[in-house]
């Protein structure tokens, strides 16, 4: 297998993106995980651009067991000395032993963004890449297009002629994604001849993002023959494509490609069926294979294949069940209705375990009551108040939350724990609303969807209604049920 080197440049490029910002210790953070999944380079940043980035390199010098660590800096200024020059100092002192510069090989950019002339610009690249191969090495030219405007057939034809013309000489690319082309553009480079390939984790980056390395890794390392990571590692891409949101405080996207949690999932009931005879039918690879699962959603598009599959992967047996049909037409009923089970694994639980005639009455809601108080000051405080039976024995408790919402979840486990001291374990992790049926304005329903875990799994419930707090309160005792069920 042909080994192409993958070139990281979340922590510079990525972090150009609009609205991430990266601490030092983020950056070192992600560097780790960057070395441990076996990217070839991880470019820190511009050494003498900001303190952060000199913070940086000083603390991440030396600690990488695969990657190099690499600055990125700017050819010299124009018609100065490169001994002289401040940013090529800051390079040099950072104690690197790999540099990444930018010169420009467009004369649009020598014209307009430069001010200079042709002639100069070529001493301002000869100057810097000789000055720096002395001291630290330069062994790749890298075509870049970061203005993204570029359609695969180009780069092509570009990488072909390039590669021609210097035939002895190593190319990369770096691509960004302004019309959707990064991830394409990469790979037609590196079918081209390119050997390098720059790019970020999850694609994010200046604009539209740069080409995303969690797409173009799996697709030359599966479909190609090319190496990038060491093989071992390539199932943890999906994990580290979600560290990186994180740390990045990014929503993940759903329908990234191999990584995102919708990769491979399947919700027509013709595709469910199809799967479950064999799984290349609608996957294009296995998704182990990137660390990343199957999933089956449950809608009002569902048919049996959908039910049955869903209920396997929450460890129920429903292939022979005689309330199969009842499952299906009440999931189409509550779907009318507003409910929506892709991300409601917990409450879609619930539902079989009622229809089916399983599901025990752990608690009986006989009231609730929530207010919100605005004080002279600004301060806000919430209240519920929780009346419930549990066991035949009335509960009454009150508690006060940062919002109503919390102030409800912390009442129901209060009114809770001392019957099911497992729920302790039990916390909210997310907590979404959407409004439903926008023409109807103030009077709309909205859907609740939250999200709650234990030290073992996480689990979705939902709750609907055109009374936000009801919508809640119904997500929230689903999510306590579904844990005390499952027990």
């Amino acid at each position: 297998m042909k080994q192409i080197k993958i070139f990281d440049t979340t922590l510079r490029d990525g972090s150009q993106g609009a609205g991430i910002s990266f601490s030092v210790e983020d950056k070192l953070k992600i560097a780790s995980a960057l070395d441990d999944f076996g990217v070839s380079y991880i470019e820190g940043g511009w050494p003498g651009s900001n303190p952060k980035d000199e913070e940086f390199f000083q603390l991440a010098k030396n600690k990488f067991k695969h990657s190099k660590l690499v600055a990125f800096g700017s050819t010299r200024k124009k018609n100065s000395d490169i001994k002289e020059d401040e940013n090529i100092k800051k390079i040099t002192e950072s104690g690197v032993k790999v540099v990444c510069i930018f010169g420009k090989s467009w004369d649009l950019h020598v014209k307009y963004a430069l001010k200079t002339s042709l002639k100069e610009n070529l001493n301002m690249i000869s100057d810097t890449v000789s000055f720096l191969k002395s001291n630290a090495g330069a062994d790749y030219i890298c075509l870049c297009e970061t203005n993204g405007g570029v359609l695969p057939s180009y780069i092509e034809k570009i990488v072909k002629e390039t590669i021609q013309k210097f035939p002895n000489t190593k190319f990369g690319i770096h691509a960004h994604n302004d019309c959707e082309c990064a991830v394409a553009n990469s790979i037609m480079a590196v079918l081209s001849g390119c050997e390098m390939v720059q790019g970020t984790i999850n694609g994010i980056g200046e604009r539209c993002g740069n080409a995303n390395l969690c797409s173009i890794i799996p697709s030359l390392q599966l479909k190609g023959k090319y190496r990038c990571v060491p093989v071992r590692n390539l199932k943890n891409i999906t994990e580290l494509s979600r560290y990186v949101d994180e740390i990045a405080n990014l929503i993940p996207n759903d329908c990234l490609p191999y990584v995102g949690r919708n990769a491979f999932a399947h919700k027509a009931g013709v595709h469910v069926s199809a799967i479950k005879k064999d799984s290349r039918t609608y996957e294009q690879i296995n998704p182990k294979h990137v660390g990343n699962r199957r999933s089956v959603l449950v809608s009002d598009l569902s048919g049996k294949s959908n039910i049955v599959s869903k209920a396997d992967e929450l460890a129920m047996d429903l292939e022979k069940d005689k309330n199969l049909r009842g499952i299906i037409n009440t999931v189409k009923e509550k779907e009318n209705e507003g409910y929506q089970y892709e991300n409601a694994d917990g409450s879609f639980y619930i539902l079989t375990k009622k229809v089916e005639n399983k599901c025990k009455d752990f608690f009986t809601l006989k009231s609730y009551r929530v207010s919100v108080e605005k004080n002279a000051d600004g301060s806000i405080v919430s209240e519920a108040t929780v009346k419930l039976d549990v066991n035949g024995k009335e509960e009454h408790t009150v508690a006060e939350g940062e919002g109503p919402v919390n102030a409800l979840d912390k009442c129901l486990r209060k009114a809770l724990i001392k019957f099911y001291p497992e729920i302790k374990n039990v916390l909210l992790t997310d907590f979404k609303v959407r409004v439903i049926n926008s023409d109807a304005n103030t009077a709309a329903k909205v859907r609740v969807l939250i999200e709650t875990r234990d030290k073992k799994q996480s689990w979705g419930t939902i709750g609907v209604s055109e009374n936000i707090i009801d919508a809640c309160w119904q997500a929230l005792s689903d999510s306590v049920e579904y844990k005390l069920l499952k027990k």
